[in-house]
Formats: C-alpha cells, sequence, structure tokens
C-alpha cells in the first residue's frame, strides 16, 4: 500500500504540499480569505527548531517577492530590534553585530534567523527606501526570570520631545528622570520574579515614573502634527515604539511587586498585552509575516498548569485578531515525529495524527476546512498527550482547530 492510500481522505482533501517549491500554496491560501490579512502570524510549535525557522523563511521569501509583503516580526526584543531594522533597512553595522545584539531569548544564535537577516539585507541593496524590507521584534523587553528597567525607554522618549519641544511643557528635566530610574541592577534583580518582595516595581520613584511616562505619552500624542513635522514619520513611530514599552516595563514592573494570587496572571496578560499593541503598530508597515510561539500568535484563550494555578490570559493573536478582524490570520505550525527531542509518531486519534498521514513531510492545510469535514462526519480527534518528555512541545488542541486559518505540519523533525 502506498503513503498516498494510507491518507485519510478528509485530511487529504484539506492539504496542499509544501515540499520543493511548494510554499506557493501559502499564497494560495490566503487568497481564499474574506481579506488580505495585514498581519500573518506564522507560529511555531516549540522553539529552536532551525527546520521550521528555514520553512518560515522560505514561505516569507514568496510573499516578498510574489505578495508584497514588505515587514518581518519576530517575537524578540522590540528595543534590541531597531538595530536589526537599521541593518537590514540600510547596512547600518555588520551582520554579526546585530545578530549578537540584535535579538534576545538567545534568537541571534539561530542560523536560520541570521541567513534570514542576510537575505533582507541583500534584497534592500540599492532598493528605493519605499519598497525596503522591514524588521520589528515585538515582544517586549522581558525575559522568564526578569524585566528591563525602563532607562532606555524613558530617556530616549524624552530625549526626543526635549529636542523639539518647549522646556517647560516636559513633565521633568532628564537628570530628574535618572535620579528617579537610579540603580538599573535594582530594576532587573531577579529574585523579584519570584518574590514580590524584591521588586522595586511600587516604591515611591516608581510610581513618580508611571506618571512621567504618562504624560510624556500624552505630550507625544498632542503634538504628533508638529513632530512628524519637524523629524520624519519613522522617528516619530519610533518615539511612540518607546512610549508604548515605558509605560509597558512600568506597570509590569508594579504587578511583579503585588504578592497577590492574581499576580502570575497578571504578569502574563501583561506581556501579550504589550506584544499585541507593538503588533498592531507594525500593522501599519503591512502586510508583515509575524513569527512567534503558537501561543502568543493563536486566537483562542491561553492556559497554563502552574502548580496548583490554573492561568488563563488573553494572547497576543486574539487580541490582535478581535482588533483587526479579518486582517489578521494565523497559520499555526504542528509537528509529527522528533526523536531527537524524545516526541514519538503521533497516536492515530489525534489532530497531528491523521496529519502523520499525508504523503509528504512537509503539508499546508486548511484548518477550517478541515475542521468542518471532521465535524460533518462526527469525528472528534483527541488531545495529544504523548508529550510528556518534551515539555516544550504543545500540541494542537482538537476543540480549536477551527479557529486557526491553517496548519503548517511537518511530519519527521529531523535532528
Amino acid at each position: 500500500m502506498s503513503s498516498s492510500d494510507r491518507t485519510d481522505p478528509l485530511v487529504q482533501d484539506a492539504a496542499s504540499s509544501l515540499d520543493g517549491e511548494g510554499v506557493a500554496a501559502v499564497a494560495r491560501l490566503l487568497r481564499t480569505f474574506p481579506a488580505r490579512p495585514r498581519l500573518l502570524g506564522l507560529g511555531e510549535a516549540t522553539h529552536g527548531e532551525e527546520a521550521l525557522l528555514e520553512l518560515r523563511n522560505e514561505i516569507f521569501r514568496h510573499l516578498v517577492e510574489h505578495e508584497g509583503y514588505r515587514s518581518f516580526a519576530l517575537e524578540s526584543d522590540c528595543l534590541m530590534g531597531l538595530a536589526v531594522d537599521d541593518y537590514v533597512e540600510t547596512g547600518t553595522g555588520t551582520l554579526d553585530d546585530v545578530m549578537a545584539r540584535g535579538f534576545s531569548h538567545g534568537f541571534g544564535g539561530s542560523a536560520a534567523n541570521r541567513e534570514l537577516m542576510r537575505w533582507m539585507r541583500a534584497y534592500n541593496e540599492d532598493r528605493p527606501a519605499g519598497e525596503r524590507l522591514r524588521f520589528f521584534g515585538f515582544d517586549a523587553p522581558l525575559e522568564m526570570m526578569g524585566a528591563a528597567a525602563p532607562r532606555q525607554a524613558l530617556t530616549t522618549l524624552h530625549g526626543y520631545l526635549a529636542a523639539w519641544l518647549d522646556a517647560d511643557l516636559l513633565p521633568c528635566a532628564a537628570d530628574a528622570l535618572d535620579r528617579l530610574i537610579g540603580d538599573g541592577e535594582r530594576w532587573t534583580n531577579p529574585a523579584a520574579a519570584m518574590d514580590a518582595d524584591q521588586s522595586v516595581g511600587q516604591s515611591t520613584e516608581a510610581r513618580e515614573l508611571r506618571l512621567i511616562a504618562d504624560d510624556l505619552v500624552a505630550l507625544l500624542d498632542a503634538y504628533t502634527p508638529h513632530l512628524i513635522a519637524s523629524t520624519s514619520r519613522d522617528e516619530w513611530w519610533r518615539a511612540s515604539l518607546h512610549g508604548r514599552t515605558a509605560t509597558g516595563l512600568l506597570r509590569y514592573h508594579f504587578w511583579m511587586a503585588d504578592s497577590s494570587p492574581a499576580r502570575v496572571w497578571r504578569l502574563m496578560a501583561l506581556r501579550d498585552a504589550m506584544m499585541a499593541d507593538n503588533l498592531l503598530a507594525v500593522a501599519e508597515h503591512g502586510p508583515a509575516l509575524v513569527s512567534a510561539h503558537n501561543r502568543h500568535l493563536q486566537r483562542d484563550k491561553s492556559f497554563w498548569q502552574l502548580a496548583d494555578m490554573p492561568l488563563e490570559w488573553w494572547s497576543a493573536g486574539a487580541i490582535v485578531s478581535a482588533r483587526l478582524g479579518d486582517q489578521y490570520a494565523f497559520l499555526a505550525s504542528a509537528l509529527g515525529a522528533m526523536p531527537h527531542q524524545a516526541l514519538p509518531a503521533p497516536h492515530p486519534g489525534t489532530v497531528e495524527g491523521l496529519l502523520y498521514t499525508l504523503p509528504g513531510n512537509r503539508s499546508l492545510i486548511d484548518a477550517r476546512r478541515l475542521a468542518a469535514a471532521l465535524a460533518e462526519a462526527g469525528r472528534k480527534p483527541v488531545p495529544r498527550t504523548d508529550i510528556s518528555a518534551n515539555y516544550s512541545y504543545f500540541a494542537l488542541d482538537p476543540a480549536h482547530l477551527g479557529d486557526n486559518d491553517g496548519i503548517v505540519f511537518v511530519k519527521d523533525m529531523p535532528a
């Protein structure tokens, strides 16, 4: 019996191959959507797998060359990413330098990310500004065990406004701002991640900084016409990014200092809300491909069982989808077997198990079409449970299959 004979017919009807030159199937799927998405989310079921990122690169190149995409957004520090954008757009700096200092979460060490930045820079060579590709980090300056100090965001915003507005309009001078921020290490103390009492987020200085940040952002908004005319739209956009980051970081630090049971939930929700704000700003430069973990881009509510705490919050994708409607689309990724990460071939009754019957190694599935066909046939896939040895892999949720616009499936992941 051939592989195609074993393919589940419901899956076969909803699937297209992504092998060879098959990434054009993504563009064909996009044309079936009710509107052209300004943001196309392409999720990762797990971080750190180069084969997934290489496939992402192929898809992005096709979207650029054939579908007019001009922006790429990555789940990485939004402020660090400005150096990457400068390199990609104008050649400022070197590739080695931006890979070392332009990415958070270790993403700068990825060979696939490096190759994509090299390709984007080569694409932009000798092209006029309006046709160049742009890079955006859209995560907040946060890591698992802490948050950045607000110094860079606040002082950059303050400096921009001070250069173009009368000094008496500003809520404080630069030296007062620096005094209130103080030693940066007290903000980044990793002990604060587990102990609210170690956080400075509800100190007198931090509370005053929140008011100052709010006033600075209000000034930026109120003087938008003057500031754009005096500088440029892009400089104003970057100042807005620093403003969003300053207010978001100070809000995050405030809740790091909270000792109530809602503390962890608030921090998870605040991070995704900051991501969503940045993605909505990226949409102004759209259409853009957005690369992040499935859990940050999904439309359904995120859930995490942390010890005895069941945590639920809305992901960045859910927030953006609610705001943009049909102009947001999401392709989740899913994996079959990944032996080097102790992930076996999936059980036939799971969604991944159904997809595993497809003949090729890389496939694109119309998720809504598959969900409707399964419902009509009265078939209910069960959740995948063979992932206990690999907590970094997040299986597809059969109950929310139809909330995805598509699924990028890799059958057998190479080591």
